[in-house]
């Protein structure tokens, strides 16, 4: 299941609204290890395409490395279908190389960036195989756990 608070989900399909009719991109990062998704890093379609999506190879590169310096991973990476339902394309499955990620895809067909609903939903593609999942939209996601030092006093 993906847990996401509110404002973060408010912002991918905001993106996703903005860019249409071009797909939108991006990536949630969070604690290495927490699954919990922390950080929008809204991306640039490098392709342009309103049936296709990209990450530009030298800004991927950027947010890898500053995930690296910050202890991060990316826990959803998500993208928007202009014109077809919230379900990853085959070429979407082939590109998904984060098997501990949330996929997340909004479709922005019925209303474009236009007022309206949208669809929201969330995969788990692990070695090309499809499992959507729940989404739990929370206000506020619960405070992170400390981790138990293990010594007592």
């Amino acid at each position: 299941m993906l847990r996401i608070d509110r404002a973060t989900r408010d912002a991918i399909v905001a993106h996703a609204k903005r860019d249409h009719p071009d797909e939108a991109c991006g990536v949630v990062a969070g604690p290495v290890g927490s699954d919990r998704p922390e950080r929008l890093v809204e991306m640039v379609n490098a392709a342009g395409s309103p049936t296709f999506y990209e990450f530009d190879s030298l800004d991927l590169l950027a947010l890898y490395r500053e995930m690296d310096d910050r202890d991060e991973e990316p826990v959803v990476v998500y993208h928007s279908h202009t014109a077809t339902e919230a379900y990853p394309s085959r070429t979407d499955i082939g590109l998904a190389s984060e098997p501990g990620a949330h996929y997340v895809l909004v479709s922005t067909r019925e209303h474009g960036n236009n007022e309206g609903p949208v669809e929201f939903r969330s995969y788990r593609i692990v070695d090309g195989e499809v499992t959507e999942e729940e989404v739990d939209v929370v206000e506020q996601l619960p405070a992170p756990t400390v981790p138990d030092s293990g010594s007592e006093s």
